[in-house]
């Protein structure tokens, strides 16, 4: 096999870096046999011929993208059931296979039976009974059933008590009729119901005895297992093109008078007895296990798409020579360009730290469920609120961080072929699905109000929290000396002034006679924004004690790389939250323009590593996808490549000239 050649300038980057790549890249893989793992994996699917695009996804109809998006989801599905024959199916190939990385190489625009893994499956094993798991198990793994998740309505989505569907429990023939009353009622959003899923565990308002009970889910038929033809009392279909994830089949769902046996009622956490008579679940909480558990994967999921395109656009920047500096110099690579380097070498810090604080709240997770099967409740509401705040700041910096890298390049940038608009579409819609970012920065800010008046009160607060108790006991932050550990400390320091007063706000409206609730409503812009640092002072100290950790167990090569990505990281965190910092903290002019100084030191020292570091995340050609960003840099042949296999020019003259443009050209004649 010939060697590949590569872009001089790119292997330039390359040839001159100060540290091995595939050191990091083993580790950003979880270690030597998980990189090994990863590269089987892609192996086994990225070389299946099968699954190559012959025509872009951009070139097809919304019924063309679909069907082909279905056709691939059962070659992936294929790979997952011998995966699983073989003992080889574990969280990382599924998350794989159907997440960020190999799955959107696959189905840019997203796969169709996803939530039969992600939500379908786990919901039945987080809420199911152990009879209902041995009976609904087996067949959804063998996808001799493909379910999908229907909780969000076209009128409501994360306000759960206001979800309309209803179930009446039939004592007499021990059935609920499922109804969804309203329009606003339908189902919508759920991936795969419109045409490929033919079960859903399906939300409702749960009546019995005539009495209003709560929510409950439902394993509901919802097409023939031959014929696929909806059943009786079902109303179902596609909702349309969407900004992305137009491949995902999401489907709209109306339900009229549909009955379900007694025992298809997952009842794990709450039962109904034949009778009609209600058993409350030991707590109301028990039920949003599924929903954490997602929230834990979207947030690595973040660390991905910010990891593409920062690669994309760091060889972008590293091939691409314009403007000159010294007019009497050639043009510079633009990544010699300091504004360039401000657009694209954040992007690489976070999507490191994200990944690491998506390890640490996935470990956190996995200690949690263990605690919850024991009955043990107390850190629940701890990692829920952490959960929330997470995946609204990881999703709308990735957001952000994917259209900054997009600018980065330019009007490629903007081109299909460049795989920004398929990345930036994937990335947004997480800002929106799983708990609107909003709505999750208002849950865990309910949290944070509650521990403050409890650290007031002299508690001690959990573990992420702590830093609470501290700043109450500080009352002033003085002597910031622009170190690391002080920026970590000063964070939490804002972190807990910005809860003092959004807690201070609510106090001070209920004295003024409004309800607590109404209180809240007042105060909103004060929660998010104490929730927002909340969340952050967790990056920043996890950033700052596992990349530390880190640097003492690499080569001093990788370490001094890894600690001017931390300090990039945390310096320009702190300055992009510089009017928080000089709020609450004895910030002087002098501070704020030594932190500016070690921004611009911190860019120009990842410099000569750049190209190298996100080489380490390890990125095949495939999954990136994108004619600015391969590994040979070759960015011109590549998008002559990508106009190539447009259907418009597959013929010099268009039919259209001589419909249309001839005609009219010709008619003053």
């Amino acid at each position: 096999m010939p060697a590949l050649e590569v872009n001089p300038d790119l292997q330039k980057e390359r040839n001159t870096a100060t540290f091995d790549p595939q050191e990091f890249s083993i580790y950003w893989a979880g270690g030597v046999e998980k990189y090994k793992e990863k590269k089987a994996l892609e192996k086994l699917v990225l070389e299946d011929p099968a699954l190559m695009d012959k025509l872009p996804t951009s070139y097809m109809s919304h019924k063309e993208l679909y069907e082909d998006s279905l056709r691939k989801a059962c070659l992936i599905g294929e790979k997952i059931r011998k995966l699983r024959a073989d003992g080889e199916d574990g969280v990382d190939t599924y998350t794989a296979l159907l997440g960020g990385s190999l799955g959107a190489a696959i189905l840019k625009e997203g796969n169709p039976m996803s939530l039969h893994y992600v939500m379908f499956v786990p919901t039945i094993m987080g809420q199911g009974t152990m009879e209902q798991q041995v009976e609904w198990l087996p067949k959804a793994w063998d996808c001799e059933i493909i379910g999908t998740y229907a909780q969000t309505e076209l009128g409501h989505g994360t306000f759960l008590r206001g979800l309309e569907t209803r179930a009446d429990y039939d004592a007499s023939t021990q059935e609920f009729v499922i109804n969804t009353p309203t329009r606003t009622a339908y189902k919508w959003w759920p991936g795969g119901l419109g045409h490929t899923a033919n079960y859903a565990v399906v939300v409702a308002q749960l009546y019995t005895k005539g009495e209003f009970r709560g929510l409950a889910p439902f394993i509901v038929q919802l097409r023939d297992m031959e014929t696929h033809q909806p059943m009786p009392g079902i109303d179902i279909g596609d909702i349309g093109t969407k900004l992305s994830m137009k491949g995902v089949n999401n489907g709209y769902l109306g339900l009229k008078n549909v009955r379900v046996p007694l025992n298809h009622m997952l009842m794990k956490n709450q039962q109904v007895l034949p009778d009609g008579t209600y058993v409350a679940p030991k707590n109301s909480v028990l039920t949003y296990g599924t929903m954490m558990f997602v929230r834990c994967v979207l947030i690595r999921d973040t660390a991905h798409s910010l990891a593409k395109a920062s690669t994309i656009a760091t060889r972008y920047s590293a091939v691409r020579r314009q403007s000159p500096i010294d007019p009497k110099e050639p043009e510079p690579q633009i990544m010699d360009h300091t504004t360039q380097q401000l657009k694209v070498f954040p992007q690489i810090s976070k999507a490191i730290v994200f990944k690491i604080a998506g390890d640490t709240i996935w470990n956190m997770y996995n200690v949690l469920s263990g605690e919850l099967e024991q009955g043990n409740l107390e850190r629940l509401p701890e990692m829920h609120a952490l959960a929330c705040c997470l995946k609204a700041i990881c999703s709308a910096d990735a957001s952000a961080g994917v259209e900054i890298c997009r600018l980065s390049c330019g009007g490629h940038g903007f081109m299909d072929c460049s795989n920004f608009p398929a990345i930036y579409g994937m990335t947004t819609a997480v800002c929106t699905y799983e708990g609107e970012n909003t709505v999750m920065l208002l849950q865990t800010a309910r949290y944070l109000v509650k521990v403050y008046g409890q650290a007031l009160a002299g508690e001690t607060l959990v573990p992420t929290v702590a830093y609470i108790n501290e700043a109450i006991k500080l009352k002033q932050f003085v002597n910031f000396d622009c170190t690391l550990e002080s920026i970590v400390k000063a964070f939490q320091f804002v972190a807990a002034n910005k809860t003092r007063v959004a807690y201070e706000q609510i106090e001070m409206r209920r004295r003024q006679g409004h309800s607590t609730e109404v209180a809240a409503n007042l105060s909103g812009i004060f929660l998010t924004g104490a929730a927002d640092l909340h969340g952050r002072a967790f990056l920043a100290q996890t950033a700052y004690t596992e990349l530390t950790a880190i640097s003492k167990q690499v080569s001093p090569a990788l370490a001094d790389v890894l600690k001017v990505v931390l300090e990039l990281y945390l310096v320009d965190a702190c300055l992009n939250r510089i009017g928080d910092f000089l709020r609450f903290i004895e910030f002087t002019d002098a501070d704020v323009t030594k932190l500016e100084m070690r921004l611009e030191s911190c860019l120009k020292r990842l410099r000569p590593n750049a190209v190298a570091l996100v080489d380490s995340f390890d990125l095949h050609d495939r999954v990136l996808d994108s004619a600015l960003g391969a590994y040979d840099g070759k960015v011109y042949d590549h998008i002559f490549e990508s106009i190539k296999k447009n259907p418009l020019n597959k013929e010099p003259v268009n039919e259209s000239f001589h419909k249309y443009l001839k005609p009219f050209m010709k008619a003053h004649l």
